[in-house]
């Protein structure tokens, strides 16, 4: 869902499969104390899920 939000919208991301890289899964748990995801990090923000509105406020779009 992410995904295809980021593409349809033209906003480049990168992505990290937490299940196969050792380090990013790592970091993420580091980062965040949680194993849920998405982890979106937009500058110094975390978004936990697909929370559209906060993502959409963290990137200035539709606002």
């Amino acid at each position: 869902m992410a995904k295809d939000y980021f593409n349809e919208n033209k906003i480049e991301f990168t992505e990290h499969d937490v299940a196969t890289d050792l380090e990013a899964r790592q970091e993420m748990m580091n980062r965040s104390g949680q194993m849920g995801v998405p982890q979106i990090l937009i500058g110094d923000e975390l978004v936990i899920g697909f929370d559209k509105p906060r993502i959409d406020t963290l990137l200035g779009l539709g606002v």
